[in-house]
């Protein structure tokens, strides 16, 4: 399958406008705060939210009007997560009935998410005030939308693809954000992806459902979990490819699609973690199933010992093998290789559980990389798995020491 990436994130599939605006959730006028996503067309909508049992008013909101399979917008504000508010329910189908009444679309039509700080009070009155600025600025404006869903995020996060199914030339983009707050047990802080595929909600929803054990399941910032992860797939068919109705041919290529845009924005995520200065990739092979082999190199990216250790350029491969001997995956610590790779080169460190003599020197220039790969080998069997996460900074912690000023 051909499949070319290309621009205008959640604005390149047809009939997905975009925009993003300040409306004075934030107090920093410099920086958007409400974001809204909308197609020509009613589409078909699959979710997936966080397993925590605090959650914010939004998901309870969303859930109820994507019940049907459907949806035809987004609406997103950031500076305030609309967790643990008594109006909480009031303010989130405000939100929707306020894209009602100004594009149309019925509010039952429209998910709705925040992020930010929770326990906070939020008013409608600032939402009301932008919607005017937010639907005139609805166009090619996928940045924009990207940027007003920003909390600690340094750069905006979004992707496209074009691809083919049944003939038909398709697309599919999104956008993110998340970068604290971060260990998903099934998606990440907040992720909208547009495509203009034909395909039946029963089975946009197994697409993404079989999706995110492998990709957004397997990140790691903090190894907390978010009161408001929201992951939303909408596919509004404008492609004119016949309708993905069962488990075909083309139902495994918008899998591979999809996969690509999820992976893509995972390494993302990770490498912006706050205050994050290394991207993490693990990758664990030769486990004996595939649960080990996640267990495995989860455990690694959630270190924090290990993260710390990036940091520092510390090739510490005993707190890799640490990680993974208390993951609870299925392991022979007596067969376990690991070694460190970056754009400096490769070194090995240990071999069959056991140290190997290597160069500190050339260790320290490859971990003073950018990216940092680590292979481990179990040996043991032919599952794989890949998870990311970052490097443990002073800046993490001054970051959230301060968050809610």
């Amino acid at each position: 399958m051909i499949m070319k990436q290309t621009e205008g994130g959640v604005c390149a599939a047809k009939g997905f406008r975009a925009g993003g605006v300040h409306c004075g959730i934030r107090k920093n006028k410099s920086k958007k705060d409400l974001a809204l996503i909308v197609s020509d067309v009613r589409a078909a909508t699959a979710c997936v939210y966080t397993k925590n049992l605090v959650k914010g008013a939004p998901i309870l909101v969303t859930k109820k009007n994507v019940a049907d399979g459907y949806a035809q917008a987004v609406i997103v504000n950031s500076g305030n997560a609309n967790t643990c508010n008594a109006d909480g329910i009031e303010i989130a189908e405000g939100m929707a009935k306020l894209v009602e009444e100004y594009t149309g679309i019925p509010s039952g039509d429209v998910v709705v998410a925040s992020t930010g700080v929770i326990g906070q009070k939020l008013s409608l009155d600032p939402i009301r005030a932008g919607m005017g600025a937010l639907t005139a600025a609805l166009g090619d404006h996928s940045r924009d939308a990207a940027e007003a869903i920003m909390t600690t995020d340094t750069v905006p996060k979004e992707i496209a693809f074009s691809f083919t199914l049944g003939g038909k030339e398709c697309h599919i983009g999104a956008i993110c954000k998340g970068v604290g707050m971060l260990c998903p047990n099934m998606a990440t802080m907040l992720m909208f992806i547009c495509t203009d595929a034909n395909i039946s909600p029963a089975m946009l929803q197994k697409a993404l459902s079989l999706d995110v054990p492998d990709s957004l399941n397997m990140v790691s910032v903090d190894r907390d979990t978010s009161t408001n992860d929201t992951l939303c797939l909408m596919a509004n068919g404008l492609a004119g490819n016949a309708c993905v109705e069962s488990d075909v041919a083309d139902f495994q290529k918008f899998r591979k699609v999809l996969h690509a845009v999820t992976t893509y924005l995972c390494r993302r995520i990770a490498a912006d973690g706050e205050g994050a200065t290394k991207l993490i990739e693990c990758r664990v092979a030769g486990a004996k199933s595939k649960k080990s082999a996640a267990l495995a190199a989860k455990a690694v990216v959630c270190s924090d010992l290990l993260k710390a250790a990036m940091f520092g350029a510390d090739a510490n491969w005993g707190r890799v093998l640490c990680a993974v001997g208390y993951s609870g995956a299925d392991v022979d610590p007596d067969k376990i290789d690991v070694s460190f790779r970056s754009a400096a080169g490769e070194i090995e460190v240990c071999k069959n559980g056991k140290g190997v003599d290597f160069s500190e020197e050339k260790a320290k220039k490859i971990l003073s990389e950018k990216e940092i790969f680590i292979s481990i080998g179990c040996n043991q069997g032919n599952y794989k798995a890949t998870a990311w996460g970052c490097d443990l900074t002073y800046d993490y912690v001054k970051i959230n020491g301060d968050y809610r000023t």
